[in-house]
This record gives C-alpha cells, sequence and structure tokens, in this order.
C-alpha cells in the first residue's frame, strides 16, 4: 500500500503533491513496470484523502504515460516508465564526471562598494515625473498612432526631434529621412552588417569596446583590429588589413579619452573617399558629456563625400534601459537602405517613440541633459580633487581630457595589472587596467600610447558622491 506523508505540501494542491509523489516512485524503481496501482477508493481511505483527489493524480500520471487504465481492471504502471527509469539511471551514472551548469539567471555579479568599471544611470537621476507625465499625454492624445505600426525607420514624429536636436546641439544638419531608429547600437549594427555584407572587412579600433567587435562577428562580419597612435585609429593600418568599413569614437574614444584632431580626421576622410566601397561609422556614444569646452564637431559634419554614417544612443543621456538608438545615414545611402531593410518593423514601441519624441519636443530633454552634466561636473571636480589631495597623490598621473564620463589614472606601483586590479578589488573598488582593453595583448607594446602599463579607467557616472572619500581611502591602501 502506497503511503505519503503531506507535511510538506505548502500551498501545492493536494492531487498534484500525489501526482508528484506517485510519479517520484515510478521513476526511482520503487513501483515497477506492470504492478497495478491501489484503487482510487482504497487510497483515498488509507491516505485520508478524498477520491476526487486520488482521480486527479491519476488521471496527470495517465496523460504524461506513466501509468494506464484498464476498464474495470484499475490502473498500471507502463511500460515508458521503463525508458523513463532507464534514462534516469543514466543521468545518475554520468553525474559525477559532468560539471554543473550555472543557471544564468542565479549568477549575480560581484558587489563592490565602488564600481569604476560598469558605467551606469543612477536612479534619482532619471526624470520619472516628467516622463510619467509625457507617457499619460501621449497614451490620452496619440491613442490612435500609438496601435500603427511603426515605419522601418521609426515614427516620423521621433526622427523629425532627433533631427532638430542634433542640429541645436551637434550642428549636424540632416533630414528626418535620413534617421534610422532602433532597440539599442547593437540592432543597429546588425542592420549595418546586412546593408553593407557579411564579405565587407569590418574594422574597429583597438583598444575598444570589446562588444563592438564580438557583435559583427556574431552577425558574420569579417572584422580586424587597428591600433592608435597619440591622435587616434591609423591610416597606415586601414590599408594594410583592407580595411573597408571603420567605426570609431572620434570626439571621445573609449578607452584612452583620445580626441581625435582634425587633421587625424581628413586624413580617414580621404582614406574613405579613395574607393567606393569604403565608409565610416561615427560612433559618438557619450557627446553629450564634453564637460569643457564646446562639443567636438562631429565627423560627418564636415564629410562632403556621403562617407560617415552617424550613430548615438540615448542611453548614457537618459538610461541604457530605455534601449533607444539611431543612426543618421549619408543622403546616397537613404534610398538603398530602405530599399534593402525597411521591410524590417521597428524595434521600439511606439509608447517610447511617442513620449520621448515630445521629451524632446518639450525642452525636457536639453533641462535634463543640462541637469546631468552639472551633476557629472561635481562629480569629476570632487573625484579629481580627492584624488589629488590623497596621501598616494605623488604616486599616480591623471590623465583626462574633459570630455564624456571617464578618465585614466596611472598608478606608480611595482605590481602588475592584474595585481593591482585584484588588490582594488579586495577592497571593493572594481577598476578596469587600460591593457585589459586590447583583443590581442600582444598588440599593446606596438602602439605609440607610451607605458600602457599601471593605467587604469575610471567611469565615475554612476559612482556616489557620498561614497567618493571612502573610495579614495580604500585606494590608498594600494600603496601600503
Amino acid at each position: 500500500m502506497l503511503t505519503y506523508s503531506f507535511d510538506k505540501l505548502g500551498k501545492m494542491p493536494l492531487y498534484e503533491y500525489l501526482y508528484r509523489c506517485i510519479r517520484k516512485d515510478i521513476e526511482e524503481g520503487r513501483l515497477q513496470v506492470g504492478e497495478k496501482l491501489p484503487s482510487k477508493r482504497a487510497l483515498a481511505r488509507q491516505l485520508g484523502i478524498s477520491t476526487i483527489t486520488v482521480e486527479g493524480a491519476y488521471g496527470q500520471l495517465t496523460a504524461e504515460g506513466y501509468c494506464k487504465s484498464l476498464p474495470k481492471r484499475g490502473f498500471y504502471v507502463t511500460e515508458a516508465a521503463r525508458v523513463i527509469q532507464k534514462e534516469q539511471a543514466a543521468v545518475a551514472r554520468s553525474a559525477p564526471s559532468e560539471k554543473p551548469v550555472a543557471a544564468l539567471a542565479d549568477t549575480a555579479p560581484p558587489a563592490y562598494f565602488v564600481d569604476f568599471a560598469e558605467g551606469g544611470v543612477n536612479a534619482e537621476n532619471f526624470p520619472f515625473t516628467t516622463w510619467t507625465k509625457l507617457l499619460r499625454q501621449v497614451v490620452a492624445e496619440d491613442a490612435a498612432a500609438l496601435i500603427e505600426r511603426s515605419p522601418g525607420f521609426g515614427v516620423y514624429r521621433l526622427r523629425a526631434a532627433i533631427a532638430s536636436h542634433l542640429a541645436h546641439f551637434r550642428g549636424l544638419k540632416v533630414a528626418p529621412d535620413q534617421i534610422v531608429v532602433g532597440a539599442g547600437t547593437e540592432y543597429l549594427y546588425g542592420l549595418l552588417v546586412q546593408f553593407f555584407g557579411r564579405e565587407k572587412c569590418f574594422c574597429v579600433e583597438n583598444p575598444g569596446y570589446g562588444r563592438i567587435r564580438r557583435i559583427y562577428e556574431s552577425c558574420g562580419a569579417r572584422c580586424v583590429l587597428a591600433g592608435l597612435d597619440d591622435a587616434g585609429v591609423r591610416p597606415d593600418e586601414l590599408c594594410a588589413k583592407e580595411a573597408q568599413i571603420l567605426h570609431i569614437s572620434p570626439s571621445h574614444h573609449f578607452p584612452t579619452g583620445i580626441i581625435m584632431p582634425v587633421s587625424r580626421r581628413y586624413e580617414l576622410l580621404g582614406w574613405a573617399a579613395a574607393s567606393s566601397d569604403r565608409y565610416i561609422i561615427e560612433d559618438d556614444y557619450d557627446s553629450e558629456f564634453r564637460l569643457t569646452g564646446r562639443p567636438i564637431p562631429t565627423l560627418m559634419g564636415i564629410d562632403v563625400e556621403g562617407r560617415v554614417i552617424y550613430m548615438n544612443t540615448f542611453s548614457k543621456s537618459l538610461t541604457p534601459t530605455i534601449r533607444i538608438s539611431y543612426l543618421v545615414l549619408p543622403q546616397r545611402l537613404v534610398a538603398p537602405f530602405a530599399a534593402r531593410l525597411n521591410f524590417y518593423s521597428c524595434t521600439v514601441s511606439n509608447f517610447e517613440q511617442y513620449t520621448l519624441a515630445r521629451f524632446i519636443e518639450s525642452g525636457a530633454f536639453e533641462k535634463h541633459i543640462n541637469r546631468m552634466r552639472t551633476l557629472y561636473r561635481k562629480r569629476r571636480e570632487q573625484l579629481l580633487s580627492l584624488l589629488r589631495k590623497s596621501r598616494f597623490a605623488q604616486r599616480m598621473e591623471i590623465i583626462e581630457h574633459g570630455s564624456g564620463l571617464h578618465f585614466l589614472v596611472r598608478f606608480h606601483h611595482a605590481g602588475n595589472d592584474e595585481t593591482i586590479a585584484k588588490r582594488l578589488a579586495a577592497q571593493g573598488i572594481h577598476m578596469q587596467s587600460l591593457s585589459s582593453y586590447y583583443t590581442m595583448p600582444e598588440l599593446a607594446a606596438k602602439e605609440k600610447i607610451s607605458d600602457l602599463q599601471h593605467l587604469f579607467v575610471l567611469d565615475y557616472s554612476s559612482v556616489e558622491e557620498a561614497r567618493m572619500p571612502e573610495a579614495v581611502r580604500r585606494i590608498e591602501r594600494l600603496f601600503t
């Protein structure tokens, strides 16, 4: 007779708990193939439960093939259970030699006191009140448009708002029809690979943001690396590696912070114009946050041959979770791009597109940028002041260009980069070395940026001001 305890039932339905108990007995061989199960009434009486509960459990076991019902004879464990038992035994035998696979959902990043490696936006700095108000207006006034299919390039109203913003803030005169809106720059990279073709040779900076190269390669594109000198990517390497599509961040390179001088910009435009299959992707990812002087003019703004594709995102200026980015095509590519890829639906919801359009049109975006620029300038100045006044001030060198949300620090320390990073991590400080951003570390020795050793990147965008003094004190322990 089957006997089960219901002490661990919890909130599970009684029939399901009974079904699980019987299934476990079948899978583990305590109930053999062909063995008859107790009648519904007998098992209900034995366990002190209703016949309906037993019927529900037997019904589920029958539906899944663990048992079968024979008219006027009862329920029997099926032949299929033998297969299940064999598979269970095979798994048990192989388990000791197999490494368990950790679920991604259960993998949490280390908790640091201060993280200078992963930038972000603090929740208190997002304009929730304004955004919510505008979203309500969109729902009330643009209801019909919200349920229409968005054009492949994105809703016209948002593209027009972006064009106006670019003209006002970046001095870039473009038409809304040149703008393509997408859910994140990664998606737009993929569109560009499809447009230009996987046989084209895409080139990225080394060192650089490694995810860009990985995305191009995962899209099937051939990807090469070009080294940098003090002015940015080297034109001679582009020719040597037969690059055709160059991806760069001329206004503020990550991670070196280099601002490309106008002479090098014209060199690269000359390189692109020398062959009909060459184009430049200008990634202007954090141009809103040049904290000293005027914004650096765009490469697209001085391009007269139509060889530059401009790309930007609202991830840095608003929040990464909004996932709205855009690219601006030169006029010569608008019609071919539309002909080849306009069958795609826009990957950003209409709700977010219309809300962002109103956010820009109302002037709220400009106010937000100004407020965030003031906040980041204050945060940067506080961190720089603390570093310069610290006890290890004579044992470090700060390298910064007043642009973007990060700068470099060179530590005069005996240990190698890995040792320094581990010692900082032990103090709850997460920093990444400049050398770690090289895709192939051995290339670092060939670069004209001298002495890469002991250079670390400090992204302060998400670091709370209240934590900075203690963070600097913990960095001081590196030298004790």
